[in-house]
């Protein structure tokens, strides 16, 4: 029974197992939207929760519930992750940070270009932001797959690139993605986040300092116009911790929040979100669409090119070093895999279209860019990894 549970622990911890789960999400949410239980689920998915108290509006659909609240944890723990890296990871040394750094920013810019070069003056031209981002869960997900065939620093790489991404993500979506802004409830969500900052600096340890707070910053954030999702970050930031203590509010919560967050929260996510209906017609239309288009060049080869451009850049002038027991075409395969923008890719499509066909559209097309993305980056590295062994 012991040897039992200890294999369960160890699967919860694998890389590999939350890829895993949200592929099977996705394909679950394909098979539920192109059969007779797809309008069941789409009124599910807009059933009303929650109550109105006056001066609180807590009542929304499911899916808002997902998209803003959920999502507002993930953020939450994403924002744990920058710290930690940043404090006492691979981004706290300047060394070590300063390749994912420039590939992340080269791997945000140039898609969003492209993009662009596709969409601009058209009513899609909004969605650049769209193909800007990785998803880490895939994107190791493959890495794991492959095995001792790529070298660990591979993997830390593209994970600290991942986190950078993400946290361009967030900027993007704060700054670019919000609605008409309340002062008033801008003013209660300076004051709330003050009061965290407070707690941290008088050394409160105990997290409900930080968390319930956190509970009315997301809903101050939310009626602000500014998306709810970033008072996760916000919370995150004010945590306390301390670099040499394992046992840090930071990392205990990190702790706490990691399986229901890669085996709950993110497959509720891929099934909300992922529903599209099947019509060839309108697919083929979708694809080369500007939109489609625009998604589907911008992460399979604007991705790619802009992480390993900016990378051979910062090696070239020395402002960087190639990973450990890394090769060139190794990195090029952790590239392409950058390429894999779904998670984050798919919120921001959200974001930017109040269309329900251009949601549509793009989910597909960052579906077809992902899976082709990690195609080619499986076999690229597999590749790579066998002439290295030659």
């Amino acid at each position: 029974m012991q040897h039992k549970t200890s294999f369960i622990k160890e699967l919860l911890r694998s890389d590999s197992i939350g890829g895993i789960i949200l592929i099977g999400c996705v394909i679950i949410s394909l098979a539920i939207a192109n059969s007779l239980l797809s309008a069941s689920y789409n009124h599910l998915l807009n059933v009303h929760l929650g109550y109105n108290f006056g001066f609180a509006h807590l009542k929304y659909p499911v899916i808002s519930w997902i998209n803003d609240g959920l999502m507002a944890i993930f953020f939450l723990f994403v924002g744990l992750e920058i710290k930690r890296e940043v404090l006492n990871g691979e981004l706290s040394d300047t060394k070590n940070a300063t390749l994912p750094v420039f590939a992340a920013i080269g791997g945000m810019a140039v898609p969003a270009l492209i993009y662009m070069l596709f969409n601009h003056g058209t009513i899609s031209a909004n969605g650049w932001g769209i193909p800007m981002a990785t998803d880490i869960a895939f994107a190791i997900a493959i890495l794991s797959i492959l095995g001792k065939s790529v070298p660990l620093s591979l993997k830390v790489f593209l994970k600290a690139l991942a986190i950078v991404d993400d946290l361009g993500a967030i900027i993007v979506i704060a700054v670019f993605y919000s609605a008409g802004l309340s002062s008033h409830y801008l003013l209660l969500a300076a004051v709330t986040l003050g009061l965290q900052i407070v707690f941290n600096l008088l050394g409160f340890k105990h997290l409900a300092f930080y968390l319930i707070p956190g509970v009315f910053l997301w809903y101050f954030i939310h009626s602000s116009g500014i998306h709810a999702t970033v008072a996760g970050v916000l919370t995150a930031f004010t945590i306390p911790t301390n670099p040499e203590d394992k046992k840090s509010p930071l990392l205990k919560l990190e702790h706490w929040l990691e399986t229901p967050v890669n085996f709950i929260i993110i497959p509720i996510f891929a099934l909300a979100n992922t529903n599209i209906h099947f019509e060839w017609d309108v697919v083929v239309k979708g694809i080369t669409s500007p939109l489609g288009m625009g998604i589907i060049a911008g992460l399979l080869f604007g991705k790619p090119i802009g992480i390993a451009l900016c990378s051979w850049l910062a090696i070239k002038t020395r402002l960087s070093a190639l990973p450990k027991n890394t090769n060139w075409r190794q990195l090029w395969g952790a590239a392409q895999l950058g390429g894999i923008g779904f998670t984050m890719s798919i919120f921001i499509t959200l974001l930017s279209f109040r269309n329900a066909i251009l949601h549509d559209e793009g989910k597909l097309s960052i579906l077809i860019a992902s899976v082709l993305a990690a195609v080619i980056g499986y076999l690229v590295l597999k590749l790579a990894g066998k002439k290295k062994a030659i």
